[in-house]
């Protein structure tokens, strides 16, 4: 059986962090370590959990936090080097602190010694499961004691070669202090002895200081591409710096174990002449293998598409914030029309999402305190383009976020740095496998909708390969449309045009749509004529026509939307 993803497919993200995903221990403990608080392990993406994550129409699993970072737990036995308690956040680390670019953490592992062997198991369970692997390449940054003892002889460690009396080297892997020690005032001390390191190297977050703060990425040093920072930021880029060539050689190594693609975190922390380079140079070897960039400066995406190769970016300053403001009632649902506006020629690039490790749960009390406003948000998200969407582990079940894990504390994120489990995972976990009685309805009924609708976005050709047409300019002063809380927009592909229409409001509404006669002919839809209705979201069908003469009505429930597909 052939279970390649189709080409002509939406490309539907599942991030996940496999480190609390299966974990099903219910007795916790703020700042509990492994032993207390159990992990979750490759193992536990089984054929059976897999299958269940196609389900919601997913494409992509982005395994989040598999590289080997900095961590408090003790692997000395199997051949790793111990960090020190005051350069690791959380009992279990941040996986963001690399500290073996060829190795995987062994926290996720059954047998500690066999961890490569078991994520290149779940590397070959996910493409029989029908969906490809994405994972994350961390290339800014390191944890303060990395270390590579997976590496091969051939390949030199970072920092082997640097000459740490310099303050920057083009051939150094990192930036230096000379002559000056770190020095940390705050975190535990576990040990009987100070962390040391001196020269003191710079601090992931580009802090150039002996002393990094608390809120600085003090557990990270910053990786040197060039850029000599300490004299205006002059580009040393010919010949090649050393990081660059090593930096390849991860990812080849990485792409040489059948990941699908990459998300690159903080991107635009290293200078896109790199991506230029490498991206060029890893696609020679592996063409199909996807780049996605971690980029917040609106001003720099199209740099690091057309310059750096990339093929998608996060969209989080423009349609997250934007969505997210209209879910809590901050901003007019109107205002969504100026994120596509200024992303004009790029919008295919751009990666839509509502949750992330790095935000806030819909559902808890940062965010909009109910998931419910996640469903017209990720509507519009999902629907407006063709480019790809993401939803995070536990999203569609409503998952809240307000554990007070330990060093995360209680923020309306799941926690990244500690030991945990997350309950409606448990109970979802359980509610399939077991008697089925753990999710309440509400989870059950956000979960079938986030089925519903990532598989209509998924597989929908109007959906995949439509035009788009925003209603909203045409609507704004619309008396019998409240844009302030309902938006609108048309999609069209070949005999197909679709009519999106979502409610951001908590009471059912009863909208009228104005149609312009722009529309139509740039959609070249033929005004009035009949046409089978069919709502995707319900699979209602009927007969129905779309004109400039009047309005169409629709009547839209709480916190939803109508998706009217119009097949001529």
């Amino acid at each position: 059986m052939n279970n390649a993803i189709r080409e002509k497919e939406k490309m539907t993200i599942y991030q996940v962090f496999p480190r609390w995903f299966g974990n099903l221990k219910t007795t916790l403990v703020k700042n509990g370590d492994k032993t207390e608080n159990g992990t979750g392990k490759f193992s536990d993406f089984t054929p059976g959990v897999l299958a269940k994550i196609k389900e919601l129409g997913i494409t992509h699993v982005w395994y989040t936090g598999v590289i080997e970072h900095a961590t408090k737990t003790d692997y000395t036995a199997y051949g790793i080097r111990k960090d020190h308690s005051a350069v690791v956040k959380g009992k279990a680390g941040s996986p963001y602190a690399i500290k073996d670019y060829y190795d995987v953490d062994p926290d996720l592992a059954d047998h500690v010694n066999e961890r490569m062997a078991e994520f290149e198991d779940l590397v070959r369970r996910t493409h029989d499961a029908g969906m490809k692997v994405i994972m994350d390449f961390v290339p800014n940054h390191v944890a303060r004691q990395y270390y590579s003892d997976a590496r091969l002889s051939y390949v030199q460690d970072l920092g082997q070669q640097d000459n740490t009396s310099k303050a920057f080297d083009p051939n150094n892997n990192f930036y230096y202090m000379p002559g000056q020690a770190l020095i940390l005032h705050f975190g535990a001390k576990e040990e009987d002895f100070e962390y040391s390191e001196f020269p003191a190297k710079v601090t992931g977050n580009n802090c150039f200081s002996t002393s990094p703060g608390k809120n600085d990425w003090y557990e990270t040093v910053k990786l040197n591409y060039g850029i000599d920072y300490m004299n205006g930021g002059s580009y040393h880029f010919d010949p090649r710096p050393d990081t660059w060539n090593k930096m390849l050689d991860i990812l080849l190594f990485w792409a040489g174990k059948g990941i699908d693609g990459f998300r690159c975190d903080m991107a635009e922390m290293v200078p896109v002449e790199f991506w230029n380079w490498v991206i060029s140079e890893v696609k020679k070897a592996h063409k199909d293998i996807l780049f996605i960039a971690e980029v917040y400066n609106p001003d720099e995406y199209r740099n690091y598409i057309y310059t750096g190769h990339f093929d998608y970016l996060y969209d989080k300053v423009g349609l997250y914030d934007t969505v997210r403001a209209v879910m809590c009632g901050q901003s007019p649902a109107s205002d969504i029309s100026y994120c596509w506006q200024s992303l004009e020629g790029i919008q295919k690039n751009m990666l839509n999402f509502l949750e992330n490790h790095d935000e806030q749960r819909i559902a808890s009390d940062f965010f909009a305190g109910d998931p419910r406003p996640g469903i017209p948000g990720m509507i519009v998200s999902a629907a407006m383009n063709t480019n790809p969407v993401m939803i995070y582990s536990g999203q569609e079940l409503g998952e809240r976020g307000m554990d007070e894990e330990g060093f995360s504390g209680r923020d309306g994120r799941t926690t990244i740095f500690d030991y945990w489990s997350v309950s409606s995972l448990r109970n979802w976990i359980n509610d399939w496998t077991f008697d089925g009685t753990k999710l309440t309805e509400d989870q059950k009924r956000l979960r079938e909708m986030y089925a519903r609708l990532l598989n209509i976005v998924r597989t929908e050709p109007v959906i995949v390969n439509g035009e788009f047409y925003d209603l909203m300019y045409v609507n704004k002063s619309n008396p019998y449309f409240n844009s302030h809380r309902q938006y609108a927009f048309m999609r069209k592909y070949e005999n197909e045009v679709l009519l999106v229409v979502v409610n951001f409001d908590k009471i059912e509404q009863t909208v009228r749509i104005e149609l312009p006669p722009e529309v139509f002919k740039a959609l070249h839809i033929r005004d009035n004529k009949a046409a089978q209705l069919t709502d995707l979201l319900t699979g209602e069908r009927s007969v129905s026509t779309l004109t400039d003469a009047f309005p169409y009505q629709v009547t839209i429930p709480a916190c939803s939307g109508r998706m009217l597909k119009f097949t001529y």
